[in-house]
């Protein structure tokens, strides 16, 4: 700068004020300043940092500068060169300017060396000349002659001696006749690119060295000036910083230093063919170089450019162990290469370095995926961990495949579209050479082989899919498709899933019965929790339901229909036997029916028209009302409880084990494409999924729909049990007894309001509207029972009928609780037939006699419509029972005279004796219920579908044998 003509203040002028500025500058990552100073300021900044980043002090500096004012003062001639700088530094600079001797001596050291350099080694220098060099450095050299024994005259003299040899040299012409060439540009420019690379060092930050200085690209410029001293060109710039650049990212990893070192190296390859003059400069800067055992002379371009892909090549070889931690330098790499001619580049029209870049990729690939999985068999070998060795290889080759999927290919397919398949079969190879020997050996689903089987079976499944993509890709659609060998984990597994299914089958039916015993047969139904209101036994079921499907899915292997068959067999049995279990332990309600009283007339006795029925009465046997005391209320509602928990949670079951099956499909799919047509697969994918579908529908619909009808069954025994035994003497045996006025139905309200309220406290909500229509109905079915069947002690007048309409609209009333209850709607359709009762009651007694006349002639025609058992308005059983409760004179006559009935006050005014022993006396009442029955219809269905499943077990049975 100084020989330059750029003016550069004193140091010690603004030494204060830099030593501030520059060293926040560095530790605020040299934050902009807010006022622009002027261009000499600026340039004395650039100094001060490059002095900085050089790591030179700043009393050195100040000498330096001193020394370079005086030499500029003296100049004769435009130039300057090396050994003029030395010789004057060395005159000018003096052991008391150092801190202490020994920094002093390597500085004295290193100008000695760089005379020596450019003067005795370099420069074609007469023998004698070469002796005066050789002899007045070894004066400098020696520290008690230079510093102690010479006098500054005697220095002044061997610096003369010397200067007076360089200047010789300095006046020769160059060579090649270049703009400001110098006899040194040929003749030192080892030392002059060694220099000129210091130089350019000085642009990464001391501080952090992976990145560049704000002020690099100022720097850059103010260090140009030194080209004409050291023999730079634009093309070896670009070359020696793209250098620096590579070098950097070496040491520091920096990825941001990679490409700017492409822009570089990018800008040495499109620069414009140099002249004659200047490609003989170039091709004069020669370095050896050893390549393929042979050492070769090229010049520093091309030098550069060798090292730089000598050091990509190393790289790209096993590229596994040098970018898999930070992948993201892989592309940069590759991109150098193909900057600096390694790789061809993309525009490249010429095939041979194109197909030479192709085997170059195909054999970084093989090499390097080589190389990855000799280091993870050798991880594996050495692990120490339970797992099988071969699942652990496995797993560690799918990560090798992955990132080479991932990270790697997007990048060299460009020069090697097939290099995925390549590292795919390499993979493939290597792991089934190794696996075949152990599948030879796996006869049951041990340790190993759950462990081995599913991570080989994850293995070929990934790689199939990254092979077949790859075909696919490079649109390979001409036959032979040159498709993987896969392992056949599925010949393996297959019998071997079957087994592990069949046992599994025996041992949950086994632990169903177990759970079961424990409410079923000690009839210790409670509920799991308070917001939990089913029975603990189901939750048991479903859970090990659950895990066997967890179990069955969760090994990883490839499963076919046969398996989901042999699991949805396993849900049937297990559901179907726990349903069954709770379906024997039920009741019929009939048996909770009060057996029926005697016909009476009110008065009068009369000889009967049509035949009488017997009275039936059956003991009931000790286990009968075992299970009826047994069969309370609150286990009754925990049964429906628990049959409501099945319906739900089998929807739950079946769409995890659909979801399970759906995963697993495109896995099988997948292994399918690769050796059948894609018509032939789009029909088959159909059947396949109507019979999973059929498959399906079959086991849970008929397991919901058993659920549903048991659990009806259980509503309705809930709603019977309330009215016909819970409340039987407390309601049914004492509403309307003697006199209507007295036993009104509001008296017995509070005992229907008690037990509603302790169902509501154990029932879940889904099911509790349900449970109150069934006691609902119950109550209207008992109150008819009062009417037609309440015996010789009740016998209604048309002013009690006012009255019992007022109670059953009072009834009607209790149910729908101010709209908070049952809806009223509902309500008015179920009192119905209880209103159309009490409306004969209100009938003309002739017209009701006429009625009985006409029913009798249809009874005798063989017409009768009491035959399915059923209670109808119309039909001669409810119409003279009817007539039997009328307070009414010429009713009792007409049955004394037509039927001869007693009268009623023969019989004694009590309750019948033990009713819990007997059978209702006419089928009639006792068969009389709105409750849905076990249809024998639907008992056939079921048993048919369930030889179907049992048959299909068999079969997978013999087929896993």
């Amino acid at each position: 700068m100084f020989f330059s003509g750029v003016e550069l203040f004193p140091v010690e002028d603004r030494k204060k004020e830099k030593n501030s500025k520059f060293l926040s500058r560095l530790k605020s990552k040299r934050e902009k300043p807010h006022s622009r100073p002027q261009l000499s300021e600026r340039h004395s900044e650039l100094v001060d940092t490059i002095r900085a980043q050089m790591q030179i002090s700043e009393a050195m500096d100040a000498c330096i500068r001193r020394n370079m004012v005086q030499l500029t003062a003296r100049r004769t001639c435009g130039q300057i060169d090396l050994p003029q700088i030395s010789l004057e530094l060395l005159i000018g600079i003096f052991r008391s300017d150092f801190p202490n001797e020994k920094s002093y001596i390597q500085w004295k050291s290193r100008q000695v060396n760089i005379l020596e350099e450019l003067l005795y080694f370099s420069a074609e220098l007469p023998e004698t000349e070469r002796v005066i060099i050789k002899t007045c450095l070894a004066k400098i050299r020696d520290t008690k002659e230079w510093d102690v024994a010479m006098s500054p005259a005697q220095r002044v003299e061997i610096i003369s001696s010397i200067r007076q040899v360089a200047s010789k040299a300095f006046f020769q012409q160059g060579k090649f006749g270049l703009q400001n060439e110098t006899y040194y540009w040929q003749a030192a420019y080892h030392l002059n690119i060694r220099l000129y690379e210091k130089l350019l060092n000085g642009v990464f930050d001391i501080l952090d060295e992976g990145q560049l200085i704000e002020e690099a690209d100022a720097i850059l410029s103010l260090i140009k000036l030194t080209w004409s001293t050291l023999g730079i060109t634009d093309k070896l710039h670009d070359a020696l910083y793209g250098w620096a650049l590579v070098q950097q990212f070496v040491d520091t990893a920096e990825g941001t230093l990679l490409e700017h070192a492409g822009l570089q190296l990018q800008r040495v390859v499109s620069a414009k063919e140099d002249d004659c003059n200047e490609g003989q400069y170039m091709n004069s800067i020669t370095c050896l170089k050893e390549r393929n055992g042979s050492q070769k002379k090229l010049n520093l371009v091309q030098s550069i450019f060798l090292s730089i892909g000598t050091w990509c090549d190393s790289k790209l070889q096993d590229y596994h162990l040098h970018f898999s931690e930070k992948p993201v330098h892989f592309k940069k790499v590759v991109a150098l290469a193909s900057t600096i001619g390694l790789l061809s580049s993309a525009d490249c029209a010429d095939k041979v370095i194109v197909n030479a870049s192709r085997e170059k990729v195909k054999s970084y690939v093989e090499r390097s995926v080589e190389a990855a999985i000799g280091r993870v068999a050798v991880t594996v070998l050495e692990s120490k961990e339970r797992t099988h060795r071969l699942a652990l290889l496995a797993n560690q080759l799918r990560l090798i495949a992955d990132r080479e999927l991932k990270i790697f290919f997007p990048v060299l397919r460009q020069w090697s579209p097939e290099s995925m398949m390549i590292s795919v079969q390499k993979l493939h190879q290597f792991y089934g050479e190794i696996l075949i020997p152990f599948l030879k050996g796996v006869s049951s689903l041990s340790e190993d082989a759950r462990s081995v089987l599913p991570a080989a079976y994850a293995l070929d499944n990934e790689l199939g899919q990254i092979y077949t993509s790859a075909l696919e890709e490079q649109k390979v659609q001409h036959s032979p498709r040159p498709y993987l060998d896969h392992y056949q984990i599925e010949k393996v597994s297959g019998p071997l899933i079957i087994d592990w299914v069949i046992g599994q089958h025996t041992h949950i039916l086994e632990w169903t019965r177990r759970a079961l015993d424990l409410e079923v047969s000690s009839m210790d139904w409670e509920p799991l929790s308070f917001h939990q209101r089913q029975a603990a036994s189901i939750v048991e079921v479903f859970r090990i339901l659950e895990e066997t499907v967890d179990q069955l899915f969760g090994m990883n292997l490839p499963l076919d229909i046969t398996h989901l068959q042999a699991l949805l067999s396993i849900v049937f049995h297990s559901l179907d036997a726990y349903l069954q279990r709770v379906l024997n332990q039920l009741v019929e309600k009939n048996h909770l029916y009060p057996s029926a009283p005697p016909l009476t007339r009110y008065t009068e006795t009369a000889i009967p028209l049509i035949k009488k029925r017997l009275n039936e009465y059956k003991v009931l046997d000790d286990i009968m009302l075992d299970r009826l005391n047994e069969l309370t209320i609150p286990k009754l509602c925990i049964r429906l409880n628990t049959l409501q928990y099945i319906q739900k949670q089998v929807g739950v079951l079946e769409d995890d084990i659909r979801n399970s099956w759906a995963a697993v499909r495109p896995s099988l799919n997948q292994t399918q494409a690769e050796e059948e047509p894609v018509e032939i697969l789009e029909s088959d994918s159909l059947t396949h999924n109507e019979t999973v579908d059929e498959l399906f529908g079959t086991t849970f619909n008929i397991i919901r729909d058993t659920a549903k009808d048991i659990g009806q069954k259980t509503c309705d025994l809930i709603g019977t049990r309330v009215v016909f035994w819970d409340l039987r003497d407390a309601f049914l045996f004492h509403l309307y007894r003697g006199n209507v006025e007295s036993t009104r139905l509001e008296n017995f309200l509070p005992d229907f309001d008690t037990v509603l309220d302790n169902v509501c406290g154990v029932i879940d909500d889904a099911v509790r509207d349900v449970v109150v229509i069934s006691i609902y109905k119950a109550s209207l079915e008992g109150f008819v029972w009062v009417l037609l069947d309440g015996g010789p002690c009740r016998a209604f007048s048309d002013s009690d009928i006012i009255l019992m309409e007022e109670d059953l609209l009072t009834l009607k009333e209790f149910f729908i609780a101010d709209g908070e209850g049952l809806p009223e709607s509902l309500v008015e359709q179920e009192a119905k037939f209880a209103e159309r009762i009490l409306h004969m009651f209100s009938l003309q007694t002739e017209t009701v006699i006429q009625m009985l006349m006409t029913a009798s002639e249809l009874i005798s025609m063989g017409l009768d419509s009491n035959k399915q058992g059923h209670t109808n308005l119309g039909d001669a059983h409810t119409l003279m029972r009817v007539l039997c409760h009328k307070k009414d004179r010429e009713a009792s006559k007409f049955l004394k005279v037509q039927y001869q009935l007693p009268m009623s006050s023969d019989y004694d005014d009590t309750p019948l004796g033990d009713s819990t022993s007997r059978l209702p006396r006419m089928s009639d009442v006792l068969k009389r219920s709105t409750s849905i029955r076990w249809n024998k219809k639907r008992q056939s269905s079921f048993k048919s579908m369930k030889k179907k499943i049992q048959g299909a077990t068999n079969e997978i049975r013999n087929v896993g044998r």
